[in-house]
């Protein structure tokens, strides 16, 4: 792989042995992988052999949170209930200790809240001062968990989710209003969400510049880029412009597991755009 990005391995969850998953990157030419947020359920010193005897890099953490977990609907770190949210600070405290295990450096958290009834996904129900009313209650429990994962120096990461996930941080001008308020707080864009919540990707790119930290890349449809119809070059020619240097992870959603045409159509289609911008 002439271009160094990394790989989620939250993408591959119950679709095969994790020795099986971590054989095929090998093989395609991954060495950098995100661990999946899962310190209660993973056998970690297994997977850290394993991890060692393919010389893979865990570069951080990925936080499983909402639908994307059995366990993720109980992880709300804006709930009203002390049971919720206790749960949710101490789920990112095990993720922050489980990356340091790992050799890791960057978690993300996402969001969430208790369930609205009136909420129609369309924003029309949560207005901006409501939003930040709400995000507001929440900096001492967030600026508690920045400074703990500090102490591991791992870089804790805000990533605003779509408004089909949660609609209290939904995009950049959200996580900017949390971070400006909450100290050692990083940034982590994705594509996937970013495509439905922000006007312009260059745009979003470039005023997060002093806080980004690192990007999820998957396309429109949540496959490889290049699958779907986001403007991948535009993303990497800001990224180029703001001079970024950070990390860069795949993560895709994987249904199948004849997934290796896939990946590899996804790293030549990002590398041919990466040689433009040289």
């Amino acid at each position: 792989m002439a271009f160094s990005y990394s790989i989620t391995l939250s993408s591959f969850l119950n679709i095969e042995e994790i020795c099986n998953t971590l054989e095929k990157l090998s093989a395609i030419g991954f060495n950098q992988l995100e661990m999946y947020g899962e310190p209660d359920e993973a056998n970690l010193k297994f997977i850290h052999d394993i991890l060692l005897s393919f010389n893979f890099k865990i570069i951080g953490v990925t936080g499983m949170w909402g639908k994307i977990s059995s366990s993720g609907w109980k992880r709300r770190l804006l709930s009203n209930d002390v049971a919720f949210k206790k749960y949710s600070e101490d789920y990112v405290i095990k993720c922050i200790e489980m990356c340091s295990y790992f050799g890791g450096n960057k978690i993300n958290i996402c969001l969430f809240s208790d369930p609205i009834n009136s909420f129609d996904v369309t924003h029309r129900f949560i207005s901006q001062d409501d939003k930040r009313k709400i995000l507001s209650k929440n900096f001492s429990v967030l600026n508690n968990l920045a400074n703990r994962s500090k102490e591991f120096k791992i870089d804790l990461l805000l990533e605003p989710l779509n408004r089909y996930s949660t609609p209290y941080c939904s995009n950049l001008e959200d996580v900017l209003f949390v971070i400006t308020n909450c100290d050692n707080l990083g940034v982590l864009l994705d594509t996937y969400h970013m495509n439905i919540e922000e006007d312009s990707f260059k745009n979003t790119i470039l005023k997060s510049k002093d806080f980004l930290c690192h990007l999820h890349f998957a396309d429109n449809n949540r496959k490889m880029p290049g699958f779907g119809h986001i403007d991948f070059e535009q993303i990497v020619s800001s990224l180029k412009d703001i001079s970024y240097s950070g990390t860069k992870s795949f993560e895709p959603n994987i249904s199948s597991i004849d997934y290796q045409k896939d990946l590899l159509f996804g790293i030549k289609y990002m590398e041919n755009i990466e040689l433009k911008y040289q």
